[in-house]
């Protein structure tokens, strides 16, 4: 049994179906990337999966049990953490507090302004522990907003890890990203990998092909192929559309 599977979505605002009826199986210790062409309904597919939309039809299962229709922060708790296009911290925070208000144990005692997470030596080594892992060991004490771009991503992708998640959507990852930074990317989600399930949407097909190990191409709100890398490269569809010039 797949860890999560996504069952017949269905998703419409107003008089616009963006998810048709998508049907995806993620299997645990796998890399599964998704691709498709701008406005297919990748980031709302992401959306209804993780609960920031309820799906109209359909269900989500997560080993075994509905997830469908729960609040995010439900799911989260359920193991279910995500990135955003848009790079989501809290700029006047350091690297550190970001990571820190993300460990279940600092959400488990109360807000931030009733208890300094930073005092609790555990919780504060969880947190650092994050950050070691996605390459900012050293940026603990940096404010949020004077790391670079492709530091901030780290960030985001180091809160989303501090859930200490199951599976984890990483929602183009590389979006503003150019070289050395994709490289170093490349490198971070290669390492969690070995620790998570990752779901990977992404419009850079050399980056995602070179690591997913399943891809599943989505267009006009359905899942038109799926398949490894190498076979996505062979098949007819995405060889006649404008996807082919990037497979």
């Amino acid at each position: 049994m797949a860890l999560l599977e996504a069952r017949h979505l269905h998703k419409r605002f107003g008089d616009r179906v963006v998810l048709e009826d998508i049907t995806l199986a993620i299997d645990e210790h796998v890399l599964t990337g998704i691709m498709g062409p701008n406005g297919a309904g990748k980031t709302t597919c992401f959306n209804v999966i993780t609960g920031r939309y309820k799906p109209d039809r359909g269900d989500i299962l997560l080993d075994g049990q509905s997830i469908a229709g729960l609040a995010p922060h439900e799911i989260a708790r359920r193991g279910v953490s995500r990135s955003f296009q848009a790079i989501s911290v809290f700029d006047e925070y350091t690297a550190l507090e970001n990571v820190l208000l993300a460990v279940p144990d600092t959400r488990a005692r109360g807000s931030w302004l009733l208890h300094d997470p930073s005092r609790d030596e555990v919780i504060h080594d969880k947190a650092a522990a994050v950050l070691g892992r996605v390459g900012l060991s050293g940026r603990e004490g940096t404010a949020a907003s004077a790391l670079s771009y492709g530091e901030r991503r780290a960030l985001e992708i180091g809160i989303a890890l501090a859930a200490e998640p199951r599976v984890l959507f990483l929602d183009e990852p590389t979006a503003g990203l150019a070289g050395d930074a994709i490289g170093q990317l490349t490198t971070l989600i290669q390492r969690l990998r070995e620790f998570t399930t990752i779901v990977l949407i992404e419009h850079n097909m050399h980056f995602l092909f070179s690591l997913a190990d399943q891809v599943s191409v989505i267009h006009w709100g359905q899942v038109v192929a799926r398949g490894t890398p190498a076979e996505l490269q062979q098949d007819k569809w995405v060889r006649a559309s404008n996807l082919g010039r990037f497979a």
